[in-house]
């Protein structure tokens, strides 16, 4: 079954992506909450065009985040949390903590947009995957420090 995505969904594809997919999954998930529509030839069409509209804006974008990712090359975070003696966090780091700490170094990114490569479970060096867009993903490092 194909189907245009509506907005981004994770580990299937982004917003405007024409995905195949199992029958079930789309009658029953996809098409009901509203994340994606049938692909028919008129649908196919008028995505074609609205995706060239688009085109102009999605390069504005891309530019935007090429000058971010090179800005956040240098950057590295320092993320305080509780720790016990011998080094485990109380807790976890989450996105939120890397999105405030990127947002005091001046860099607004969306804690959506981030992800852990390992999960911040002791003290230590770890690394934050952002996806700034389709085509530009930055890896940032971060240390957990204990407080």
């Amino acid at each position: 079954m194909e189907l245009i995505l509506k907005q981004d969904i994770k580990n299937l594809g982004e917003k405007d992506d024409v995905v195949k997919v199992k029958p079930g999954f789309g009658r029953n998930f996809l098409i009901p909450k509203g994340y994606a529509t049938l692909a028919t030839e008129s649908a196919k069409k008028v995505l074609a065009e609205n995706l060239k509209q688009a085109a102009f804006k999605q390069d504005k974008i891309k530019k935007d985040a090429d000058a971010i990712a090179s800005k956040l090359e240098g950057v590295k975070l320092s993320i305080g949390a509780k720790a016990g003696e011998s080094g485990k966090i109380f807790g976890s780091v989450n996105t939120i903590q890397i999105a405030d700490a990127l947002k005091k170094e001046g860099f607004e990114v969306d804690r959506r947009r981030i992800t852990f490569e390992t999960e911040p479970k002791f003290v230590g060096e770890y690394i934050a995957n952002l996806n700034l867009h389709k085509e530009v993903k930055v890896k940032v490092p971060f240390e957990v420090v204990a407080e």
